[in-house]
């Protein structure tokens, strides 16, 4: 009686997991009286001697030898024997949509204006990818394979992505210091050709995002510090937004930063009151004077009342008129 062990009474996916596409239930017999358990998200595909007998999508329990066979295609008139199964092999793939993460392993020199080797750049995202087409899956994986990760998926994909990358980036001049700006049209034409090539196998891309690049630490503070100059170039902006970020600055690591910009902006803006006082000084060195002194009035020698001469007083000496 120990041949028994070799017939199953329950077919179905043993420890599911959500990261793997595929998982194929083979190598054993069912007998008669046994059941298929199929899980939401799941189908099961019936296989005999490598050919698809039927797929079955709705989830739930079912009599293998009632409701099972009778849709068999080849199949279809076979009966249970007291003492012997029917062996076949059930392919379980998993139906939802997977979202992956992604990234470069190596950066990848993009060719850009003034850099002879090129830009070394590295990114980042995700794609979603789902089963498209049992039989070419069949065909060109599970018919080797016991299972499939998602990670295996994902080895394909990074494997093409180099190329794809450098194709869609250097494409229609992009500006390869500003990739970010153009990541939506640059993720959309590598989804259009990932797409194409993994649905070889039986799979779909159904989305492409990139969520950022990573440029060399060299470009990172050459554009640091290009941003600085140009707003410290404007000293009145730079003046109201230090102010503006050390209004709401309360705690005390905040004081000692807000401190610092403080002695900066003050720095900053007695160099500018120096400049302009200096420029003032200079304008009115250039304009001529309006209080010149020989506009003054000049004390008569003699008293035009009296004639008396005069000796530089303010008042005539003899009638009291006064002289200036």
């Amino acid at each position: 009686m120990a041949w028994f062990g070799q017939f199953a009474n329950v077919v179905e996916w043993e420890e599911y997991r959500d990261d793997v596409l595929f998982w194929k239930w083979t190598n054993r017999e069912i007998k008669k009286g046994s059941r298929l358990v199929l899980k939401p998200g799941q189908d099961a595909i019936f296989l005999y001697n490598g050919k698809v007998e039927g797929i079955f999508a709705d989830d739930g329990e079912y009599d293998i030898e009632s409701d099972i066979v009778p849709f068999l295609s080849t199949l279809k008139g076979f009966k249970f024997g007291f003492n012997s199964g029917m062996r076949a092999e059930v392919l379980f793939t998993n139906t939802k949509e997977i979202n992956v993460k992604w990234g470069t392993k190596n950066p990848i020199n993009i060719p850009a204006p003034g850099l002879p080797g090129g830009m070394p750049i590295k990114s980042f995202g995700t794609f979603d990818c789902k089963i498209d087409d049992h039989n070419i899956l069949i065909e060109k994986i599970a018919g080797i394979k016991h299972q499939y990760h998602v990670d295996d998926l994902k080895d394909r994909v990074i494997a093409l992505l180099d190329q794809l990358l450098m194709k869609w980036i250097s494409r229609e001049g992009k500006d390869m210091f500003n990739l970010q700006a153009n990541s939506f049209d640059i993720a959309k034409g590598i989804r259009e050709d990932l797409d194409m090539e993994m649905r070889k196998i039986g799979i779909a891309i159904t989305n492409f995002n990139i969520s950022s690049f990573s440029y060399p630490e060299e470009i990172q503070r050459m554009q640091q510090k290009a941003a600085g100059q140009s707003m410290v170039g404007d000293v009145d902006r730079y003046t109201q937004i230090s102010m503006a970020d050390s209004l709401g600055k309360e705690s005390s690591a905040s004081s000692v930063a807000g401190s610092v910009i403080g002695m900066q902006m003050g720095m900053a803006m007695g160099q500018k009151m120096g400049e302009q006082a200096q420029q003032s000084s200079s304008n009115k060195q250039e304009e001529p004077s309006n209080n010149d002194s020989s506009s003054d009035t000049v004390t008569p020698k003699f008293c035009p009342n009296c004639g008396t001469k005069n000796d530089g007083s303010k008042f005539c000496p003899n009638c009291g008129h006064k002289l200036k």
